[in-house]
């Protein structure tokens, strides 16, 4: 591994929302630039992904978490380690829009409400004729939470490289406030970082 390898930033993200709202067709086409036109339910699947945004590199783990039900505790698992989320709903189910505020508290409360980067994502814009949630519902809702809100189609891309990106830029906007406020506990937290990753440790999603 080269220096300039090491010294690449890894966040965690976690896309998470309720069943059938698009969340594994964004994520592929993030990745791989293509529309999964077949629907196959996720129960969890991760990724990785070298970017560069605003000139700086970082790799970005992702992990798309099932939507049903009965995958709740393998969602609620992701939540508690999950570094930043887009929250995903689908502009044609209302359902969908109440499961996303539900999420919302349900990340504030695992994170003990304290600030954690979330990027509200109402999914499937191409579908509008059909929109069921209104844009300045979506709006209002991210506006609650302080975050910021994309209405995104992973049918053709609108969006979608732009809401990961804002993600981003958030997750680095809090950990530069985070190490404003307490720089010697953020230099101890790098330093065990280090070790953990000289000592040959993995984590197999």
């Amino acid at each position: 591994m080269t220096e300039e390898t090491s010294e690449i930033e890894t966040y965690k993200i976690v896309i998470i929302g309720g069943g059938s709202v698009g969340k594994s067709c964004l994520t592929v086409r993030f990745l791989q630039g293509r529309f999964i036109q077949d629907y196959d339910p996720t129960i969890e699947e991760s990724y990785k992904k070298k970017i560069t945004i605003d000139e700086k590199p970082c790799m970005l783990e992702i992990i798309d978490t099932a939507g049903q039900e009965e995958y709740r505790s393998v969602r609620d698992k992701y939540i508690r380690i999950g570094e930043a989320f887009l929250l995903v709903f689908s502009i044609i189910s209302r359902a969908s829009y109440t499961e996303a505020r539900n999420l919302h508290e349900a990340i504030r409360r695992a994170k003990n409400f304290q600030a954690v980067p979330v990027v509200t994502v109402a999914n499937k814009a191409d579908l509008d004729e059909e929109r069921l949630v209104s844009r300045e519902e979506g709006e209002t809702l991210a506006k609650k939470y302080n975050s910021q809100y994309y209405e995104t189609s992973a049918k053709n891309g609108s969006n979608v490289t732009e809401c990961f990106e804002s993600l981003v830029r958030e997750v680095r906007n809090l950990k530069a406030q985070q190490s404003q406020q307490n720089p010697d506990e953020n230099k101890q937290e790098e330093k065990d970082k280090d070790t953990d990753s000289k000592g040959g440790c993995c984590i197999i999603l």
